[in-house]
């Protein structure tokens, strides 16, 4: 299977030699290829500028023509395409200040982070590996390619990009980078938080996470990051067997919940979440909540949306690690739930007012309603008018 990706893909490269041009496979791809891991996207580096890529193919979108990056669609899949190029300085420690591009691929591997992902793969499957990328595989080990104290200085972003290789491929890090990671760490203060928190999620989504996060906590990064820098001791409160989180959300909600005094729109403000992941989080926290005050039942199911619940069963284990909590009993419950929201009520908040003619509108008929929405979900009263307007004479509002 990860074959038949890379015979798809071959075709871009045959398309582009055709032309006159040298184009490669290269990065992650390849280092993923020869670990036997499952491949993410597919790039390609080439000697073809951007123009030329433009009318070689039919279909390209120019995302990064400035940078020597155009994107090929090809088959329904995107393929990643950038000139062979050396940089310049980095003033913004996120972009080159200059890129020139060349004709052959060396000095372009040359300008690559680690020595994993500066490989090189042709059309035939042949190798290029001039950093000993494949030696440090075996290894597994992360390196930087050349000097690391220039790497680090050129986008810092590579000291957390360390972090998070290490998580997801359970790689020691060398001794020589990791001391310049740990000389270059204040560097992080530099990096947008956007850029932060997509590696960030991506460290505690590792198969390895535990070992990621041991480094997080030796190198003491955690102390430039946003929210430690201000309490750098919650990460001595993270449990001591971690799960990967597939999600920012589920991070938020995983050191929220280890301490509250620290707010989710706090979280999401420092670290510029969206509010998809505001909700999330926020959910996540709840039924961590309800399950701590009455373990697994139907009015935890019922709050809590169904695409979170892998996210939650995942959080229980971390903290409940005897549990024997699946998503299949949340979908369970789900199902014999009598009602799915609170529309499906056979009592609204006109009927309720006709039961108390002479009150007004008022906070308390949002929260009889709510009442009544729990008793329902819980089994305690049937979902019927006449049911309904019996327990609400049986208990009455308090009406202010």
């Amino acid at each position: 299977m990860q074959l038949d990706r890379f015979e798809q893909a071959k075709f871009i490269l045959e398309k582009i030699e055709k032309d006159n041009h040298q184009a490669y496979f290269v990065g992650g791809c390849v280092r993923d290829l020869l670990l036997e891991r499952p491949i993410g996207d597919i790039d390609i580096a080439t000697s073809a500028t951007p123009q030329e890529i433009q009318t070689i193919f039919d279909k390209v979108i120019p995302v990064g023509i400035k940078h020597g990056t155009v994107i090929v669609r090809h088959e329904h899949q995107s393929y990643e395409i950038t000139t062979f190029r050396v940089e310049g300085k980095y003033s913004d420690h996120r972009h080159p200040d200059s890129v020139e591009f060349i004709k052959t691929i060396d000095q372009d591997l040359k300008r690559r982070d680690f020595t994993i992902n500066a490989l090189a793969m042709d059309k035939d499957g042949d190798i290029i590996d001039l950093f000993m990328g494949e030696e440090d595989l075996k290894k597994k080990m992360i390196r930087t390619v050349g000097d690391g104290y220039e790497r680090f200085t050129e986008d810092p972003l590579r000291i957390m990009r360390a972090l998070r290789f290490s998580s997801q491929l359970g790689f020691m890090i060398e001794h020589k980078t990791y001391s310049q990671m740990q000389i270059l760490k204040q560097q992080i203060e530099t990096i947008a938080v956007e850029r932060l928190n997509a590696e960030f999620t991506k460290l505690f989504a590792g198969e390895f996470v535990e070992r990621g996060i041991a480094y997080l906590k030796s190198t003491e990064i955690y102390n430039h990051l946003p929210i430690m820098v201000k309490y750098p001791y919650i990460i001595d409160y993270l449990p001591k067997k971690l799960k990967p989180l597939s999600s920012f959300g589920q991070v938020i909600a995983l050191f929220h919940y280890i301490e509250p005094a620290i707010g989710i729109a706090t979280w999401v403000k420092e670290w510029r979440c969206s509010n998809k992941i505001k909700f999330e989080a926020v959910q996540l926290t709840q039924a961590l909540r309800n399950y701590k005050a009455n373990r697994i039942d139907r009015w935890l199911v019922y709050c809590l949306n169904a695409e979170y619940y892998r996210g939650f069963v995942k959080l229980i284990h971390i903290f409940h690690d005897n549990t024997r909590v699946s998503i299949e009993d949340l979908e369970l419950i789900d199902k014999a739930l009598p009602i799915k929201s609170k529309k499906d009520l056979a009592l609204d908040g006109n009927d309720l007012l006709s039961l108390f003619p002479k009150a007004k509108r008022g906070p308390w008929l949002q929260s009889h309603l709510y009442k009544l929405e729990q008793q329902v979900v819980l089994g305690n009263v049937k979902n019927s008018k006449t049911e309904l307007k019996e327990w609400i004479r049986c208990h009455p509002p308090e009406i202010n």
